[in-house]
């Protein structure tokens, strides 16, 4: 009896320790990100050899480089991850510099703002019904999937989102 429960405690353990956000990773280093926007995909490099490639959704209004505040675009270009959340109301996220100088002077320009908070994330529950381009401007993708994200990518990581 007391056999069968050490058992059942360690494989309890087991189990919660599976039910984590907080992965790790051991392999390639990740040295480069590259998002389509119009295949909606987005693939983790080292070097020249994608590691893993997702299915992704983007900002309301996903044609075009975002421009403003509010405009529902997804930045296109070339930034770097920034920043990391993992209290994000979207379960993960980690941030990527939008905007740059250029952006901002864009916007300046035409005497608006740049809009920023663009980030890689999950998807919660009060977010599934809200289509494949949902976001204000950001990179959805599953919550399952922006736990291997988050544990593959380090604040550095250069990104390029292409149309």
């Amino acid at each position: 009896m007391k056999l069968f429960r050490i058992i059942l405690i360690g494989l309890l353990m087991i189990g919660l320790a599976s039910c984590s956000k907080f992965r790790t990773y051991n392999g390639p280093e990740v040295t480069r990100i590259v998002v389509y926007k119009g295949e909606r995909q987005m693939h983790l490099l080292h070097n020249d050899k994608v590691l893993k490639s997702y299915p992704i959704g983007l900002g309301f209004a996903p044609a075009g480089h975002k421009n403003f505040e509010g405009d529902g675009k997804t930045p296109e270009g070339h930034y770097t991850i920034d920043r990391r959340n993992p209290n994000s109301q979207f379960h993960l996220s980690i941030g990527i510099n939008y905007p740059n100088p250029d952006d901002r002077e864009f916007a300046k320009a035409a005497g608006k703002k740049p809009g920023g908070d663009i980030f890689i994330h999950g998807r919660p529950r009060q977010y599934r019904k809200g289509g494949r381009d949902w976001t204000a401007g950001c990179i959805a993708v599953t919550n399952r999937q922006i736990e291997e994200i988050y544990s593959m990518v380090r604040n550095g990581t250069q990104i390029s989102i292409y149309p």
